[in-house]
């Protein structure tokens, strides 16, 4: 019997190991543009009207001019995008931790950050008016959680976004009554909370633990939290910011605002663009950023932009002696840039609002 053996042509071997190549190439590739690493890319963002994110009832914005609240873009680094980065002037890497909060995950990560902005919109409202001389009614809501600690007495029972209400058929009427009520709570108790969630009201029954990654051995729920407030004016503003985190809009939030409340528009035809986190006694407080915050606002043709002038105590300063004001980073930038905007100093919104108000109409 003849057995007869047929050689592969030399073209299908060249052909099979392109594809293979292609292959290969084609899994690098996706590699390095979709996985993702424990890094972070901060770049500039954007300014925003915020006359288009808020509107006071029987006001409305109409002057002539513009304040803009402004934005940084952050996007989880892949290989390919980290590299590119790394060749940037104006793109910073940032390692997750210093970003997130090691103890939190991404779901509590982006609940922090909306409540940082409900904080900042309601000092924004306080302070707005109580420059315009009208009042206003706080109320207190409860308390906040902002995260569920990892093996703690609450952990897949409460949630991040969940507000205390109650304890024990006790009404929480501030924070430290949270605290005065836990306090003296031994290690095996158990609490009754009553909680909200997603406007709903539920109530569990925790059996309290010992506080996680802490050296205090005492029982407690396993929870980090704030208060939750919220604030009734007249007339009434509305805020739509669902896409927006982070506390650093509160100075442009409350000039918006009083802008609209005002017989005067404060703008005085000028395109004006910001950022600080507005305290509720009405100071200005430093943020994250702000150079790339400077280049965006140049960029989108703002005039004149008004930054953050805080001090840095001589204890931080011996920690970490290349640290600057805002106010101080924002000039260096300016300067780097060749911008024309006008940048200002600001530690209180008073200082904006004094400075808006000397300014001759464009």
């Amino acid at each position: 019997m003849n057995i007869w053996f047929c050689r592969r042509p030399r073209r299908y071997v060249e052909l099979k190991r392109k594809i293979s190549i292609y292959v290969v190439l084609l899994v690098v590739i996706c590699f390095s543009m979709l996985y993702r690493l424990d890094a972070y890319i901060m770049k500039p963002g954007s300014a925003y009207d915020v006359s288009k994110f808020v509107t006071v009832d029987s006001k409305g914005a109409d002057s002539v001019g513009s304040l803009s609240l402004m934005t940084v873009a952050m996007q989880q680094a892949t290989p390919f995008t980290y590299a590119w980065a790394k060749l940037q002037k104006y793109q910073k890497l940032m390692d997750i931790e210093q970003v997130r909060n090691p103890l939190e995950d991404d779901e509590e990560y982006n609940i922090r950050q909306l409540k940082l902005m409900s904080d900042s919109q309601f000092n924004a409202k306080y302070v707005a008016f109580q420059r315009a001389g009208l009042e206003t009614k706080i109320q207190f809501n409860g308390v906040f959680i902002l995260n569920v600690l990892d093996g703690g007495a609450s952990d897949g029972i409460l949630k991040a976004g969940d507000e205390i209400i109650e304890v024990d058929g006790q009404e929480i009427t501030s924070q430290q009554m949270l605290v005065d009520l836990l306090t003296p709570k031994q290690l095996g108790d158990q609490v009754t909370i009553q909680f909200i969630r997603n406007e709903e009201q539920q109530q569990v029954t925790i059996t309290l633990k010992e506080i996680p990654n802490t050296n205090e051995h005492r029982a407690g729920l396993g929870i980090s939290y704030t208060e939750s407030k919220s604030i009734q004016t007249n007339p009434k503003v509305t805020m739509k910011t669902e896409d927006i985190g982070g506390p650093s809009a509160g100075l442009m939030f409350t000039l918006e605002i009083l802008d609209q409340l005002l017989d005067e528009d404060l703008t005085r035809g000028y395109a004006i663009a910001g950022t600080g986190e507005m305290l509720v006694d009405g100071s200005v407080g430093r943020i994250g950023g702000i150079d790339y915050k400077v280049i965006a606002a140049d960029r989108d043709g703002m005039e004149i932009f008004f930054a953050p002038n805080d001090e840095i105590s001589e204890d931080i300063k011996a920690k970490h002696p290349e640290l600057e004001s805002n106010y101080a980073t924002a000039v260096k930038t300016a300067k780097e840039i060749g911008t024309k905007m006008t940048i200002v100093p600001v530690k209180t919104v008073d200082d904006a609002i004094d400075y808006l108000r000397q300014l001759q109409p464009e």
